[in-house]
């Protein structure tokens, strides 16, 4: 996963820990796609979100161990104005709060802008004095590598970029070993007499 973790980690054996938290993927299997979207082009992110946060306990399994949920749009008011951060979350062993940022599109360097003002936020409102400075992480639809690590590369917050699957499709090497769709239906919906 695409990340400044080593830069912006002091403690070296955090930041290796830090690393090992998070994939570079999540399969977000436990989600109807056809529910989230009328056509493949309508991305939203709130029924996203909700999806997710309405299978918490399924979605923190694939996020990792030690993961506590805390609140969906989690609000931090910056002077006047009101933010909301899309998930905020609790690593036990990073004894850091680990913000997520759902973005159902391709990755864009401005997603690591929002991102790391709200690690500001929650550093300076939030985080309890024996806690370790906050994680940020950005999950998308798809990410250009070289343009997430040009894009990380100055910023002094610990931030990473992962991408998500809702599992529509399956893997081409698998599609190729399965019969039809129908087929496999047939199979469950009518028992095979022997």
């Amino acid at each position: 996963m695409p990340n400044n973790f080593s830069e912006t980690i002091p403690d070296q054996q955090l930041a290796v820990q830090t690393m090992k938290a998070f994939k570079e993927e999540y399969l977000l299997d436990f989600i109807n796609a056809e529910d989230l979207y009328a056509e493949a082009e309508d991305r939203n992110e709130p029924v996203l979100n909700k999806k997710i946060v309405a299978n918490i306990r399924d979605f923190i399994l694939r996020f990792g161990q030690d993961f506590m949920f805390l609140r969906e749009q989690y609000r931090v008011m910056i002077g006047e104005e009101e933010k909301f951060i899309d998930l905020l979350f609790f690593n036990r062993q990073l004894n850091a709060l680990v913000a997520v940022e759902l973005k159902d599109t391709r990755f864009q360097p401005a997603h690591l802008g929002q991102l790391s003002f709200y690690l500001s936020a929650l550093d300076r409102q939030v985080r309890k004095p024996h806690e370790n400075p906050p994680i940020g992480l950005v999950l998308c639809r798809e990410f250009d590598r070289m343009v997430v690590e040009v894009a990380i590369s100055d910023y002094t917050k610990p931030m990473g970029v992962a991408t998500f699957q809702l599992g529509k499709n399956a893997p081409a090497d698998l599609t190729r070993v399965l019969p039809p769709a129908e087929e496999l239906s047939k199979c469950l919906i009518e028992p095979t007499e022997p």
